[in-house]
């Protein structure tokens, strides 16, 4: 929070001096955590531990749970990371395959639909986890079905009952990206394309997946970017939210 917006809400009477020195007193010099964002939009700030110190994500949590945020997700916290935050969050929970560590104190009420999330193969799973793991943080009743791409299109096929009943699809795919397309044209509901950066070569890093995603004949099909698992697990949240609580 900006020394601006602290000063503001001292002038609204929407906090005290005291709470407002405890807020600059506590102003971190590596992030401005936006404690108000669960307010305006109904999802908390989430961290991306990336390219974060072990001690600076330990500082940023420290400072949300001082301020009564009862909703922590990181993402992309490797098991190093991991290994020194447990200490202190033990009652986080983590998970290794899509490096998401999570406080879900004060769970969200439940949307109506139901969100699918389809990986196309097993090397996909840490992106296919990472947006099952953030769609049901939020709120979500979440189901998996893996190892269904392109090669043994049978696979698929044989869950489209399961396909069917959802309101939203996430699919996660490498190689060429293909499965996006193909459960596009077989459903009436919203798809949500991540390409992966799994693949040989040509696949340029996710590059490949991307691009063919992008240029998906198949209506309804949206993109989000390379690995960006949290991003579709959003988006797909956004989307269930429209058929509103349970």
């Amino acid at each position: 929070m900006e020394i601006k917006d602290i000063l503001e809400k001292v002038k609204n009477q929407e906090i005290d001096i005291n709470e407002a020195l405890d807020l600059l007193q506590h102003q971190e010099d590596y992030a401005c955590i936006d404690y108000d964002r669960q307010k305006r939009t109904g999802v908390p700030e989430i961290i991306y531990g990336a390219g974060k110190t072990k001690e600076q994500i330990a500082g940023i949590i420290s400072q949300m749970l001082k301020h009564n945020q009862q909703n922590i997700l990181a993402t992309k916290v490797n098991l190093e990371k991991y290994n020194y935050l447990k200490e202190q969050f033990p009652n986080f929970q983590y998970d290794q395959l899509s490096q998401t560590f999570v406080y879900n104190g004060q769970p969200f009420s439940m949307n109506k639909g139901l969100i699918a999330v389809v990986c196309a193969g097993t090397s996909d799973l840490p992106i296919a986890n990472e947006a099952a793991i953030t769609a049901r943080f939020l709120g979500n009743e979440v189901i998996q079905i893996n190892d269904v791409g392109v090669a043994g299109l049978h696979r698929l096929l044989n869950r489209m009952n399961d396909l069917n009943q959802a309101s939203v699809i996430i699919v996660i795919a490498g190689m060429e990206g293909a499965l996006a397309s193909v459960v596009g044209g077989l459903v009436s509901v919203p798809v949500i394309a991540v390409p992966t950066s799994v693949g040989y070569g040509a696949n340029f890093h996710g590059l490949s997946a991307l691009l063919s995603m992008l240029n998906s004949c198949a209506s309804g099909v949206s993109v989000v970017n390379i690995d960006n698992g949290f991003g579709a697990g959003y988006m797909a949240h956004t989307i269930n939210c429209l058929g509103g609580k349970r």
